[in-house]
């Protein structure tokens, strides 16, 4: 599984997912730092990638285009957290959802809850 981790993320949640086995990269990787959301969803899904952010916009836009990727993780509660909860509430997470973001969905975890919404979403 690959993760395309956004620029409200710092570059070290790819590191460390990349440290636990999975392909991962930061959006400044591939020069879409000040790309478009919608860009950076298009890339994501034509990259085979699952986006790792910290809004909730690319959930928006999965609602909208009722598309079925690229499926998304979004940590929420968690802006004045450092990197290292960032990495450790993913990491913690991920085994129990990985099947669900291999078959699309949308994944919200904060400190306290863990969500996952199959896709497309539906109205």
């Amino acid at each position: 599984m690959k993760f395309l981790i956004d620029a409200n993320l710092s570059p070290k949640v790819g590191v460390a997912l990349i440290d636990v086995g999975f392909e991962a990269s930061h959006v400044v990787e591939h020069e879409l730092q000040h790309a478009t959301d919608e860009e950076i969803f298009d890339w994501a899904s034509a990259n085979g990638c699952v986006i790792v952010t910290a809004d909730s916009d690319f959930g928006m836009l999965l609602a909208f285009s009722r598309a079925t990727s690229p499926s998304v993780i979004q940590l929420r509660g968690v802006a004045e957290m450092r990197a290292e909860a960032h990495i450790a509430l993913l990491v913690d997470n991920l085994a129990a959802v990985v099947d669900e973001l291999a078959n699309g969905a949308v994944v919200t975890i904060n400190p306290d809850r863990l969500r996952v919404r199959g896709l497309p979403i539906e109205r």
